[in-house]
């Protein structure tokens, strides 16, 4: 049984191994090759929309990739190649949209929504009013007859 899950779990995960960067595309050097994967990691796949041109098989994400080894060979910098992508593609390339007046939203909408269900909540049980419960004085004979039911 467990040679059997062992399998199917390999035959499951092993097309994932073949994804992503080929051979070919792998630089000689590894402090290039280090950068290309980092920048590859932040784009889009355009096809496959959220999954990363790194990890992804589409022949355009193939071609974004050697665009990206290029123009490193080129002697471009991080900062360019990713202006470039925007520029070309547009903000929607960008795995992390950059934090700019547009796209406050998109950062700002979580904080947001937490402050104000906090907000919510801290007024719902500010407002409620618990009613307290009357004291449960007990009669002399009540609590005769609670002591005889509890020494029995």
């Amino acid at each position: 049984m467990r040679r059997f899950i062992t399998l199917f779990v390999l035959l499951i995960f092993l097309p994932l191994s073949v994804l992503g960067v080929e051979p070919n595309e792998i630089l000689d050097d590894p402090q290039l090759e280090q950068r290309a994967r980092d920048i590859s990691q932040n784009i889009r796949c355009m096809v496959c929309q959220n999954e990363n041109i790194d990890d992804s098989a589409a022949e355009l994400a193939r071609d974004f990739r050697i665009l990206i080894r290029e123009m490193l060979v080129e002697g471009n910098t991080d900062q360019q190649i990713y202006d470039y992508i925007e520029d070309r593609y547009g903000e929607f390339a960008l795995l992390q949209p950059r934090f700019s007046p547009k796209n406050w939203i998109l950062y700002l909408s979580g904080p947001i929504l937490i402050i104000l269900c906090l907000v919510l909540i801290y007024r719902r049980y500010r407002n409620s009013k618990f009613e307290e419960l009357p004291a449960n004085d007990l009669t002399p004979e009540e609590k005769q007859k609670i002591e005889e039911l509890i020494s029995k």
